[in-house]
């Protein structure tokens, strides 16, 4: 359930009387502008399936405090289940006289209850409510972001078992390096995401504290029971101090520079689809479905998802940083400065919903340029580590080691030669520790193959990279599809 526009509001509003959660102590009500500066029911309005799993773990603890006899929870909990129904449908929609969700499902509560629906603002303040609505809301959410990230660490994977074997040139500065396979340079994008999937796991830990029952700051006077209210809603625990409860905001903080690192990994990986599909490298060729075209030049075929996913990074940053700056001045406990929380941590959430199908499907689909890669690897010298490594393998120290492979690359380039074609005799004027059986070390296939050590760019422990991030996704599929918030 998303939020609404202002016109829908405008045209809800005429058929309904204007309830409010304040008032009495005022002569009249609010000014239009501070009416329209205040509203936030056109993007609060998501959280209403939070706030109603709320409501009913409220009735039941006023029940429990001897505040509701066996009838009234009976009747309270029937018309939260009605009104639920009537939000999922549509048929219950908030009004322009609604200043927030709470206020619009209190109206739809009353009209289906008369006073006795009044009863359920005992013992809870909006504070307490928003926080815990927020808290069920991005838990739910982040598990959704959750099973994004596996199905782009899925498509990787699978792309990286296609190309296991496949010799690419490894880069640093973005100039050739070392000879790595193409499968290990996917799992290289492989591991931010599931060090992503750690981060969202250890936030929800934190974030699962449940702020009910802490009141507008001070607690309850009533006979209430935090911790209960807690487990119902899937909650760890309950607030350990209530002025804490309804000031935090970490857990947004937190949440948005999850989101915020996510959308720079997701960047990256962008960057080099726009690389790898440009003319210049000619790596990729993408899937007609996940390209786009040019309205004046013909022969264009654009990587927008990968520059979409570059550009989108900005908005998840910003969010991020928007805030953090709200936060860092606010005394305790609550303050109409954290209305600004939401909509950044919505915006989060959808837009990364909205891109992580566009990149699995983009990366399921790209068709790989093997010989384009098999050519490319021993470009630039990229060999010539392995003429250090083989001299260390004969006692030479790296430094000197190091030291005689740069004057071997000088000559190769004063001459436009590569390093197998370097005569004998000239192998011997560089250093009197070469001989032609360096030839040996000279081929991107003995380079990938002499990198046998765990993690490494060689066939073997590519496979078994292979083999741990398919167990470890795996995992993180059964925690996404966990149920946050019971009903």
């Amino acid at each position: 359930m998303g939020g609404v526009d202002d016109k829908s509001l405008t045209e809800n509003s005429a058929a309904t009387n204007r309830t409010s959660l304040w008032g009495g102590r005022f002569a009249g009500g609010p000014a239009e502008a501070l009416a329209r500066l205040s509203v936030s029911v056109q993007f609060d309005w998501r959280l209403a399936p939070y706030d109603i799993a709320g409501s009913r773990a409220h009735a039941r603890v006023l029940a429990g405090a001897g505040l509701l006899d066996p009838d009234e929870l009976g009747r309270i909990l029937a018309a939260l289940d009605d009104l639920e129904a009537a939000c999922a449908s549509g048929q219950f929609r908030p009004t322009i006289d609604d200043e927030d969700v709470h206020t619009a499902l209190e109206r739809g509560l009353l009209e289906r209850l008369g006073s006795l629906g009044g009863k359920l603002r005992a013992g809870r303040s909006r504070n307490d409510q928003v926080a815990t609505d927020l808290r069920l809301y991005l838990r739910d959410h982040a598990r959704g972001v959750a099973a994004r990230l596996v199905e782009l660490a899925d498509a990787l994977v699978e792309q990286a078992e296609r190309h296991v074997d496949t010799a690419a040139p490894g880069m640093t500065h973005l100039q050739h390096a070392q000879p790595v396979t193409f499968g290990h340079w996917l799992l290289a994008h492989v591991q931010p995401l599931l060090r992503d999937l750690e981060r969202l796991r250890d936030w929800d830990h934190r974030t699962a504290i449940s702020p009910l029952g802490a009141g507008a700051l001070a607690g309850s006077g009533l006979p209430l029971d935090p911790v209960a209210v807690s487990k119902e809603l899937g909650f760890r625990t309950s607030f350990a101090n209530s002025m804490d409860a309804v000031a935090d905001r970490d857990f947004v903080a937190e949440f948005l520079f999850v989101t915020a690192l996510i959308g720079v990994h997701l960047s990256r990986l962008g960057e080099e689809v726009v690389l790898w599909t440009s003319h210049e490298f000619g790596w990729v060729e993408l899937d007609d479905a996940f390209a786009t075209g040019s309205s004046i030049m013909p022969q264009k075929k654009n990587a927008d998802v990968a520059e979409l996913a570059r550009g989108k990074s900005g908005r998840l940053v910003g969010g991020l940083v928007s805030v953090l700056t709200m936060l860092k001045g606010l005394p305790m406990t609550y303050d109409r400065d954290m209305q600004e929380d939401k909509e950044p941590a919505f915006d989060a959430v959808d837009t990364l919903e909205l891109l992580l199908p566009a990149l699995a499907g983009m990366i399921s689909t790209m068709t790989v340029r093997v010989d384009r890669l098999v050519a490319a690897a021993p470009v630039g010298f990229s060999l010539a580590t392995e003429v250090a490594d083989w001299l260390v393998r004969r006692g030479v120290p790296f430094r000197d080691a190091h030291e005689i492979t740069g004057r071997l690359v000088a000559l190769c380039v004063a001459r436009d030669c590569a390093l197998d074609e370097v005569s004998d005799d000239d192998l011997a004027t560089v250093s009197g520790h070469l001989d032609p059986s360096v030839r040996d070390v000279l081929s991107v296939r003995s380079a990938l193959a002499a990198r046998i050590t765990p993690g490494s760019t060689g066939p073997g422990p590519v496979a078994d990279q292979l083999a741990a991030a398919a167990d470890q996704l795996a995992g993180w599929k059964e925690w996404a599809a966990e149920r946050v918030v019971p009903r």
